[in-house]
Parts: structure tokens; C-alpha cells; sequence
């Protein structure tokens, strides 16, 4: 996912005490890990199933923390990891 920060003291508000305790506890959730670098944010959550991920995606918008714009949700394969 990438997302526009708006408003910083907000969006890690939001980020930390609703959107990581909810997405860690959505069905078949593995990691997640969000990055920012100025305004600019970009997340990466990994699912055991290409469905419980579609799933997700689908609520991204409707679950943006405050002070936060959702530009892009894309569900992509894991072919490798270290």
C-alpha cells in the first residue's frame, strides 16, 4: 500500500494503536511492516492465502488512520524471501 501523510503526529497515532493491533488480527496475517520517508508511506503485509490478502486489501480504504490518504492497494505473490 502507499499513502500521502497529511498529518504526521496523526497518522503514527492512528497507525499504532488502530491499524497495526487490527491488521495483525485479521485471518491468516504473517508480518506487516510500515515505512514512511517524508510525506510519503509505504506498507507491505504478508498472508498465508492470496484470498485472506484480497480480503484485506478490500478494507484499506474504509480503515485509514486520520491524517492519512490511501494512493495505491495492490495484492502481489511472494516468490521468495530471506
Amino acid at each position: 500500500m502507499k499513502v500521502t501523510i497529511n498529518d504526521e503526529e496523526a497518522s503514527v497515532s492512528g497507525l499504532r494503536e488502530q491499524v497495526v493491533p487490527g491488521v495483525s488480527q485479521a485471518p491468516e496475517f504473517v508480518a506487516g511492516y510500515w515505512t514512511r520517508k517524508g510525506n510519503s508511506g509505504l506498507s507491505l503485509v504478508v498472508f498465508d492465502s492470496e484470498d485472506a490478502a484480497e480480503s484485506a486489501s478490500g478494507r484499506v480504504r474504509s480503515t485509514a488512520p486520520e491524517g492519512v490518504t490511501v494512493d495505491d492497494v495492490e495484492v502481489r505473490e511472494v516468490v521468495a524471501n530471506a
